[in-house]
C-alpha cells in the first residue's frame, strides 16, 4: 500500500495526469452513455435492483449509492493499473538494466531536478569527490573545469593531437555519471606495458576520439555525457591552449602546471599564457545562472585559479548572486599551499580575482592524527576564523574528512555541509 501511495507524493507530477485520465474515462462513459441510451443504464439498474431484492428480500435505494462507489473504486484502481503498467512496459524497453522501482526512479528524478542550480569550478581529484557528492541532492550541477593540465597522458594528448587536456574533464564525466560500475572502471582504465598506449586513459583516448569526430570538444563532451548518463554539465573554461605559469616570490618565473610543484618556492601568483584567453560562453551562462558557486577543493594555484584567470569568469563569479563558497583543502600542498592557512588560501583566491569572489569559506573541522600525515610534507590547513572574518568573508567548519582516504574530502559529508550551507542561507533572488 505505501508503495502504491509513492504514486501521489509531491513532485511527481502525475497526480494530475491521473486527474486527467479520469475525467476523459467519466467524459466516454458520459458520451457512451448518451450514443446508446438511457433505457440501458435504467435495466442494469432494474437488474441491480432485482439480484438484492432476491438476495435479501427487501431493498434499500443507499444500496444503488454504495454499488455505484465499488464500481468506481474498482474502474479507478483498473486504471491505475494499466496506466502504471503501460509506463512499467515503456520503461523496459528505454531502461532495461534498471533494478529499482518504476515510482522510485520517477521520484528520485523529480527530486534531482528540483534541486537549486549548482555551479563548480577547479580541477583535479578534488573537484570530482565534490561532484560525486552533490550528484545526490541536485541533477542541476555545472562544473566548470581547468584546462591548464600539462602532465600525464593529458599533456600527452595536448601535444600531439593538439587538442584541450582531457583528464580533469573525464574525472568529472565519471564522477557525475549516473552508469554502471563497468562503465566506469573503463573510461577510468590506464593501459600498461611499453607500448604508445602506455600510461593512457580510456577515457581520455575516448574523449580525444569523441573531440576528432564531432570537431569541437564542447559538443564531445555532451555527447560523451550521454553515453555515460551523466547528472548535469561538464564545461571546459576555455577551448583555447593555455600555459600556467607562477611567479615566485623571488622572482622567478615557473612555466608549466606540473613544474609549479616541483620548483619548491612560495608562489606570489600564477597567470596564463597567453594573458587575453576566452571562455566558453556556456561556462559563464552557469555562473551567472547559478543558486550557488563553489570554489574547490583542490590544488589552489593549479586547480582552482587556471579557471578564474580566463577572460570573464573572475568577473562573472563577483557579479553574480549566488552564494558562494571556498571549500578548503584538509591539508596543505607541499611546493604549492606550505604552511598555509585557511585565511591565506582564501586570500590567494581574492589577489588573483579581486574582493567579492567568496561569501563563506568551509573547513574540516576534524582533528587529524599527526600519525596520519606527518613526513607527507603537508600538514593540516590550520583555522584562523577571525582572519577569514578579517576578509569579509563567513567561516563554516564541519566533519568533512573521508575515513577512507586520509587527508581527502568524503564525497557525502562535503554534499551534506554545502547542502546545509545553500538551504540554511537561502537562495538568493
Amino acid at each position: 500500500m505505501i508503495h502504491l501511495l509513492k504514486w501521489l507524493y509531491p513532485g511527481m507530477k502525475l497526480k494530475r495526469w491521473l486527474l486527467l485520465f479520469a475525467i476523459g474515462v467519466i467524459l466516454f462513459s458520459f458520451g457512451g452513455a448518451l450514443a446508446i441510451n438511457y433505457e440501458y443504464l435504467g435495466r442494469a439498474e432494474e437488474e441491480i435492483f432485482m439480484f438484492v431484492y432476491r438476495t435479501v428480500g427487501s431493498y434499500d435505494y443507499m444500496v444503488t449509492t454504495v454499488i455505484g462507489f465499488v464500481i468506481v473504486i474498482i474502474g479507478s484502481c483498473l486504471m491505475l493499473y494499466s496506466t502504471r503498467s503501460i509506463i512499467r512496459s515503456i520503461i523496459a524497453v528505454l531502461i532495461p538494466d534498471r533494478s529499482e522501482s518504476l515510482v522510485d526512479m520517477i521520484y528520485q528524478e523529480r527530486k534531482l531536478g528540483r534541486g537549486p542550480a549548482i555551479t563548480v569550478i577547479g580541477g583535479g581529484h578534488g573537484l570530482s569527490v565534490l561532484l560525486r557528492g552533490i550528484k545526490s541532492a541536485t541533477s542541476n550541477v555545472s562544473a566548470v573545469v581547468t584546462v591548464a593540465d600539462d602532465g600525464g597522458s593529458s599533456g600527452r594528448l595536448r601535444e600531439e593531437l593538439g587538442i584541450i587536456p582531457p583528464g580533469d574533464l573525464r574525472n568529472c564525466l565519471v564522477a557525475l555519471a549516473d552508469t554502471e560500475p563497468l562503465m566506469e572502471k573503463l573510461f577510468q582504465y590506464r593501459f600498461e606495458g611499453d607500448t604508445t598506449l602506455a600510461g593512457h586513459s580510456f577515457g581520455n583516448l575516448f574523449i580525444a576520439a569523441m573531440n576528432e569526430v564531432t570537431g569541437d570538444m564542447e559538443t564531445a563532451l555532451k555527447e560523451s555525457s550521454k553515453v555515460l548518463a551523466v547528472k548535469g554539465r561538464v564545461i571546459p573554461a576555455s577551448k583555447e591552449h593555455v600555459r600556467l605559469d607562477a611567479i615566485m616570490t623571488d622572482g622567478t618565473v615557473v612555466e608549466g602546471e606540473s613544474q609549479i610543484p616541483e620548483a619548491h618556492k612560495k608562489i606570489r601568483r600564477v597567470q596564463l599564457f597567453p594573458k587575453k584567453v576566452a571562455a566558453v560562453p556556456a561556462a559563464i551562462e552557469a555562473i551567472e545562472s547559478a543558486d550557488a558557486i563553489i570554489l574547490g577543493p583542490g590544488s589552489l594555484y593549479t586547480s582552482i585559479m587556471p579557471n578564474l584567470l580566463v577572460d570573464g569568469v573572475a568577473r562573472a563569479l563577483k557579479k553574480s548572486k549566488a552564494i558562494k563558497i571556498y571549500i578548503c583543502n584538509v591539508l596543505t600542498q607541499p611546493g604549492e599551499t606550505d604552511r598555509y592557512t585557511a585565511a591565506q588560501h582564501a586570500k590567494a583566491i581574492l589577489d588573483h580575482t579581486g574582493e567579492g569572489a567568496i561569501d563563506y569559506v568551509l573547513v574540516n573541522s576534524t582533528p587529524i592524527p599527526e600519525e596520519l600525515w606527518k613526513g607527507t610534507g603537508s600538514t593540516p590547513v590550520e583555522i584562523d576564523e577571525d582572519k577569514v572574518n578579517a576578509l569579509g568573508m563567513g567561516l563554516i567548519k564541519a566533519d568533512l574528512m573521508s575515513t577512507v582516504e586520509i587527508g581527502r574530502h568524503d564525497p557525502d559529508k562535503l554534499c551534506a555541509a554545502v547542502m546545509k550551507i545553500i538551504y540554511k542561507l537561502g537562495i538568493r533572488d
